[in-house]
């Protein structure tokens, strides 16, 4: 299917010129490549955005189910103060 796009911008009109020029690709190449890359970086943010809820609503599952008290992360008890180290 052959359809068009109508870039009225001069400077988004130089910008892909710019690019075909240095990649040596069409204007059309340039174009639709660079808009792949953006939509495939916007794909891969959102789809983090949900892997990182996701992992943070196991947390808050996980933590319903704990007894009090929940130690905390300080483990200061089995350092010695003095090198940093395990005793």
């Amino acid at each position: 299917m052959n359809q068009q796009l109508n870039i009225k911008s001069s400077k988004t009109h130089a910008l892909a010129s710019k690019l075909a020029a240095l990649t040596g690709e069409s204007l059309s190449e340039a174009v639709t490549t660079a808009i792949q890359e953006r939509l495939d970086r916007e794909l891969r943010a959102r789809d983090k955005k949900a892997k990182v809820e996701a992992m943070l609503a196991i947390g808050r599952e996980i933590r319903a189910h704990m007894r009090e008290p929940v130690s905390s992360a300080d483990h200061a008890d089995i350092y010695d103060p003095d090198t940093g180290l395990p005793w």
